[in-house]
């Protein structure tokens, strides 16, 4: 025990104190920071009398404040008021009269009485209850009476003590004596003394209610009596107590919590100093029994449960039958047994502890003072009984127990709101079997009471807050009333509040909040709820440590959210984290365990989802293993049968779909509708079963082709879309619906099975928000109907899953895990799209369909860096919403500068997550706000033709769009109609050419000549020559023009395309060829921008030697670096230009980073790489390390004029999605800078040296820089390598992008 630091005299004292107690004591620090420890010894807990009295005579003491608790329990007639008579040696007191409030059934008085500075002087104290109001000179009935010494009193300071025989003389059942020992400075300690009562089951005190089928659930909370305290609290408080006396308001507060260690080794020399045969011997091991479970409690360690259960039946063999403790002995023994088998499962201790529950409650006979505490005690039993073996009976008669107790309880009774309480948990969970709505509103009634009875203020109104909470939930999960679970939702954070950090049911309210948030979200989609759930699941699971016996529920509570945010989101991190969590829940469940079966449930759904991701039959294997176990655990008449046999059809169902046998399909049909026969309709769970049982029977026809069927599975499929209670479940049935129309049109070809096929594909995606992953799903089946039978739909179809691809990567919070969502849907989306829109006629929608699908991260970037200086200038009363714009859309930007090499936690990635969406929420509502003003109701909406007509202002842009339905050119013309040019080329035959280019562009020893002359003139004839021709009618010869490639396109030189042969045309004859990624991209590049300076800033940068030695990668050395840059610097303009150049050692990482963001022009010559498997780490090399595309990102280059990347694969691009145009040029270009030269794959260095030249010469022989002239110069350089005899497969991979 360590003491607070306090002067030498007070250090002396405790030296003192310490000798009479027989601590030893020692001193440590130094000056006003020493303290001073005290240890226990041989001799601890002899306390020298002699020593202790001459301490103590310098003080002061009085009884300060008396307390009755329960005084009128078992009495007939109250009485009005009750006072308390004092006698200590010839001194006579006697309080006021005071009445007992209704509510907690407490009398308190307040009277001062002076007590002798003798502590072995024993005082008599004696509680009365008095008919009449006010004081009397009556006597009154007396109730409770105890003989106590003043140092007794100070040694059982808030502890129990067993009370003497005679003592209880009325139906009190407990006293509390407060006394406020003085000294002469005033300053005061209260201490407790009470006669010990029998301890209860908390669990038959007031409790959250759980149902038992899931692990993700509403959780008990064991209320404790207010002014009882734990065994290891009691032990060593006449230390405490005497310190007070003499270091009073200096004592530490962690006093308060002596070691629990410590307190059961004080009680086991309780035990030794009672052996056998000694009157208190029962009642010490009783007591060491207690500290031991509180211990197991608080740590979970199973060995201190057998013991305290050991110590139990020593106790009750002490007490034989017709003790007058033998019927407590009893129900202490029963709740210990309980207390076992809630933690390992094993039914014979449960059976145990019903048994002497039952003897318990038959020695309690009606008029009993403790009979309702067992009747309560025996129904828990019995109910956790049935929650495990599933006999209805046990339920039953606990439920006839628990009415019993509430007519003992009546209204006006202190114990009426708990007895309401646990009676209306117990209705709940019979709802839960039989599906009562009667029992389910009458469990609400008697919680709507029980919250009356302790209004706010009240010790308990947290726990009525949070059971009406719960029950209101299970209503809602019945009827679906949003009412029931926005009022739980209230209740539950209002119950959470009242709580403070540190409370131990804080963990449990956080738990049910959090199942209360993430139903809700299963209902109305809100993100929000899910991160808010996520984030209490994981506050809940922290203050459960490992050794926690209820660490195993949190565990399974964060991974089922952690699965349903996958589902939503698509984030493989979170389905890893929950298969880890569901795992170790399973561990902490071995087989017996209560819990065992819903365990085995959890961790098999997860690995179900896993293997629909990633397809490892292994996982699913595993997880029909598990179901059929946890199947084999609930025998007919168990209330979750029903959700086993659904859960081992559905996994039977995926391995069907995998492997094909038709035993599989099969025995999955007769699971799911021995699933439908145990749930009654109007079950929660009714129309998600049905729906299992349509997608299985809708299978089983298409194998068998009986008609009878379809029509049965048809009726079946509009019941369930009748009877979906949530967004979630609709979605899905209307899939069904929509599948099966479209069987039907397959097989009686009728077209209007085709109709309505696409209208509930249609209907399926107005609920797409509930479940954005199925919600894209079911868009992607509406497109592949329409397309198939040529529907008009199918443009619709596209609009709306563009639209929601682009809210789903929007959500997600990095660039690099947005590349990663991206993956899981087809790359070909956008293209497709505007394939569809030309096929009905539509060119401008099919450029607006490109724009919106195309780039979705590059948009997500410029959405948070767009300015709303204009807004501002025109409307200077919109300060507040700008700024609200600026600040959300800075702290949503900052989300790309997450580093690649960052080492979190999964739960504070997950928290950064939830704060992104957040924010992304509240940036969502100020952009919907902005909308509302005049000029600005397009704000960052996808753009209209009319306005990406601009971008063609300085000639003619080309998209060209490769599909799998068509490939096409679209040619923006400004001011111009644009014109559709239909390819005579097949997606399959592009793919062909990419092939061969790949292939020799990989060759060890370089390009080979003669295939890439055939690939640049198959382009020709088949793609360029017909674009060609219809531009001669616009744009005269040499003239710029733009090329936007799609798809496959993206791999395809197109500026080199031709006849290479005597006579033949080729196009950069014809024009100056320049690339931009979108449409946008150019519209941005062309606007000049305010912050703009005259003055000519030029880096150059050089690394020859890059050090990759922390790296896998190896770079030769590059032997033209340093002539490349002094070649540059001779030919710049210098008067106008200020001239930067930093190589070798110099050119480092930050250096470079640096240069980038301080000058607007740029000359980057090192070694650069492609990362196909993770494009944003695509990089260029320094010195010391790499700059990667995301780096370029972070970096604000917002006005810079051009950038030269003479290194290798800067404008490679990722062929997993093309269409996202993810490489170095594009990022430099995207952020900012105008005009941009990269390369498409290998680069030569002395080729690159030759050509850099070439192109500065031609770029600066004016004397100035334009950026706007950098494509007609890189045009220039490149023809004068081809008069140096340069192959063309060498110098045509040099492409300039931008303006």
């Amino acid at each position: 025990m360590t003491l607070p630091a306090m002067d030498k005299a007070s250090r002396k004292k405790v030296h003192e104190l310490a000798a009479a107690f027989g601590f030893s004591s020692q001193s440590k620090g130094n000056g006003v920071r020493r303290y001073t420890t005290l240890m226990k010894t041989t001799r601890t807990g002899i306390v020298k009398e002699g020593e202790l009295k001459a301490i103590l005579k310098r003080f002061r003491n009085t009884f300060d404040q008396l307390k009755g608790t329960n005084v009128a329990a078992g009495l007939t007639r109250i009485p009005a008021e009750f006072y308390v008579n004092v006698s200590i040696g010839g001194d006579h007191w006697r309080t006021s009269n005071n009445p007992m409030c209704s509510t907690s059934g407490v009398v308190e008085w307040d009277d001062p009485i002076d007590l002798p500075l003798d502590v072995s002087a024993e005082a008599n104290v004696q509680i009365y209850g008095s008919s009449e109001l006010g004081n009397t000179v009556e006597q009154g009935e007396l109730l409770h009476k105890c003989s106590i010494t003043i140092a007794e009193l100070i040694e059982h300071s808030r502890s129990s003590r067993p009370p003497e025989r005679g003592e209880i003389v009325s139906s009190g059942t407990s006293l509390q004596v407060t006394a406020e020992v003085l000294s002469p400075s005033d300053d005061s300690e209260v201490v407790h003394c009470r006669a010990a009562v029998t301890r209860v089951d908390s669990r038959a005190d007031d409790k959250l209610y759980q149902p038992q089928a899931t692990l993700n659930r509403q959780n008990h909370i064991d209320p404790k009596d207010d002014h009882q305290e734990s065994p290891f609290k009691r032990a060593g408080r006449k230390v405490k107590a005497v310190l007070s006396r003499v270091f009073p308001g200096k004592v530490s507060s962690n006093l308060s919590n002596i070691d629990l260690d410590e307190a059961i080794e004080y009680h086991r020399s309780a035990v030794q100093l009672t052996p056998g045969g000694h009157p208190q011997h029962s009642s010490s091991l009783s007591n060491l029994a207690t500290s031991l479970q509180s211990r197991f409690e608080q740590r979970g360690d199973g060995k201190d449960l057998d013991e305290a259960i050991e110590h139990h039946r020593s106790a009750l063999q002490l007490m034989p039958e017709g003790h007058p403790e033998h019927s407590s002995s009893l129900n202490n023994l029963a709740n210990a047994l309980r207390t076992r088998f809630l933690q390992r499962g094993d039914g014979k201790d449960l059976d145990e502890a019903i048994e002497h529950h039952q003897s318990a409650l038959q020695l309690r006979p009606e008029g009993h003072l403790q009979r309702c505490t067992s009747l309560n005690n025996l129904a828990n039993a019995l109910r956790t009984r049935f929650q495990q073996q599933g006999d209805g009976k046990d339920l039953d008669e606990a439920i006839e127990y628990h009415k019993s107790a509430l007519q003992l309880t009546p209204e006006g009774h202190p114990q009426h709101g708990s007895s309401l309480t646990i009676l209306a948990t117990a209705l709940l969970i019979q709802f839960q079997q039989q599906g009562d709505g009667k029992g389910l509103d009458e469990a609400i009634e008697h919680h709507r009471s029980a919250l009356q009875l302790r209004p706010e203020g009240h010790p308990q109104y947290y726990i009525s807050l949070g059971n009406l909470a719960c029950a209101l939930r299970t209503r809602f999960q019945q009827q679906g009333d949003r009412k029931d679970l926005d009022e739980a939702i209230e209740h539950h954070q209002n119950a959470l509040q009242l709580i403070p950090e540190g409370h131990p049911q804080r963990c449990i309210l956080l738990n049910n909040l959090a199942n209360a948030l993430q139903t809700r979200f299963k209902q109305q989609g809100d993100g929000k709820d899910l991160d808010e759930a996520i984030e209490h699941y994981q506050s809940a699971l922290q203050l459960r440590p490992e050794g926690h016996p209820q660490r195993s529920s949190s565990l399974n509570n964060l991974a089922n959210a952690l699965q349903t945010q996958f589902k939503q989101w698509g984030d493989e991190k979170d389905l890893d984290e929950a298969i880890e969590h569901h795992r170790s829940a399973l561990q902490r469940m071995p087989e017996g365990h209560p819990h065992h079966c819903t365990a085995l449930n959890n961790f098999a759904s997860a690995l179900q989802t896993r293997f629909e991701q990633q397809g490892n039959g292994k996982d699913l294997d595993e997880a029909i293993e598990h179901h059929q176990s946890a199947l084999q655990l609930k025998p007919d008449g168990h209330p979750e049968r029903f959700s086993s046999f659904n859960n081992l059809a559905n996994t039977l169902w995926k391995r069907f779909q995998q492997q094909g046998d038709g035993k599989d399909l099969d025995e999955a049909i007769k699971h799911y509708q021995s699933a439908l026969q145990l749930m009654p309709e109007g079950h929660p769970q009714h129309s998600t079963s049905l729906n299992n049982l349509v997608t299985v029977l809708k299978k089983q026809f298409q194998q068998q082709g009986d008609e009878k069927d379809l029509d049965e599975v048809l009726l079946l499929s509009y019941a369930a879309v009748e009877q979906s209670l949530t967004a979630s479940s609709h979605l899905s049935a209307q899939c069904n619906l929509a599948d099966l129309h479209l069987v039907l049109w397959r097989t009686q070809h009728m077209e209007q099975n085709l109709l309505n096929a696409i209208y509930h594909y249609k209907k399926a995606a107005e609920f797409a928000h509930a479940n954005l992953s199925r919600g894209l799903w079911s868009c992607q089946k509406w497109i592949e109907v329409a397309e198939e039978h040529h529907h008009m739909s199918a443009l619709d179809a596209y609009t709306k899953t563009l639209h929601l691809l682009d809210y789903h990567i929007s959500a997600t919070t990095s660039v690099q895990s947005q590349h990663q969502a991206q993956k899981h849907f087809p790359p070909d989306l956008a293209v497709n799209a505007a394939s569809c829109a030309l096929r009905q006629g539509d060119i401008c929608h099919a450029v607006e369909l490109l724009e919106q699908g195309r780039a979705l991260h590059w948009t997500q970037i410029a959405r948070f860096r767009t300015s709303l200086e204009h807004l501002y200038s025109e409307d200077p009363s919109k300060e507040v919403l700008v700024r609200q714009f600026q600040n959300l859309s800075a702290l949503l930007n900052r989300r790309a500068e997450v580093s690649f090499t960052d080492d979190k936690s999964i739960t504070k990635v997950q928290a950064e997550e939830r704060y992104y969406r957040n924010l992304l929420e509240q940036w969502n509502k100020v952009v919907e706000e902005i909308r509302t003003l005049k000029g600005f109701s397009c704000f960052l909406l996808p753009p209209l033709f009319a306005d990406l007509q601009e971008a063609a202002c300085e000639g003619p842009i080309i998209i060209l769009i490769a599909s799998e339905f068509s490939c096409d050119a679209i040619i923006v013309l400004y001011m111009q109609s644009p014109i559709h040019l239909p390819l005579k080329i097949t997606l399959q035959e592009l793919h062909d050419l990419v092939l061969q280019l790949g292939h020799h562009n990989q060759h060890p020893q370089g390009p080979d000549y003669t295939v890439f002359i055939e690939v640049m003139g198959e382009l020709w004839k088949k793609v360029i020559f017909p674009v060609v021709q219809k531009l001669k009618g616009f744009v005269r010869k040499h003239s710029r023009i733009w090329w936007c490639p799609t798809s496959v396109f993206t791999a395809l030189p197109l500026h080199c395309a031709g006849e290479y042969k005597q006579g033949g045309q080729v196009l950069s004859k014809l024009f100056v060829s320049s690339y931009t990624p979108s449409v946008s991209a150019l519209i941005k590049a062309r606007t000049r921008n305010a912050k703009m300076t005259q003055e000519i800033t030029f880096a150059a940068i050089g690394q020859a030697t890059p050090d990759t030695s922390d790296t896998s990668i190896r770079f030769p050395p590059l032997h033209y670096i340093d002539h490349e840059l002094d070649g540059i610097e001779a030919l710049l303009p210098i008067p106008s230009v200020m001239f930067t150049k930093v190589v070798g050692s110099e050119a480092t990482r930050d250096q470079a980073l640096q240069m980038l963001v301080d000058n607007q022009w740029l000359h980057l010559s090192c070694h650069g790489m492609q990362v196909p498997e993770e494009p944003f780490k695509s990089c260029l090399a320094m010195a010391d390390g790499l700059v990667s595309l995301l780096d370029i990102i972070n970096a604000n280059i917002s006005t810079h004029e051009f950038a030269f990347l003479s290194a290798c694969e800067t404008a490679m691009g990722d062929s997993s999605t093309p269409d996202e145009v993810i490489h170095l040029a594009a990022g430099l270009q995207f952020m900012g800078v105008k005009s941009v030269i990269g390369t498409l794959w290998h680069v030569h260095d002395e080729v690159t040296y030759k050509l850099v030249l070439a192109f500065y010469k031609e770029f600066c022989k004016n004397g100035t820089l334009d950026c706007t002239m950098a494509a007609r110069a890189l045009h220039e350089a490149v023809a004068t390598l081809a008069k140096d005899g340069v192959p063309l497969q060498e110098r045509a991979m040099f492409v300039h992008i931008g303006i």
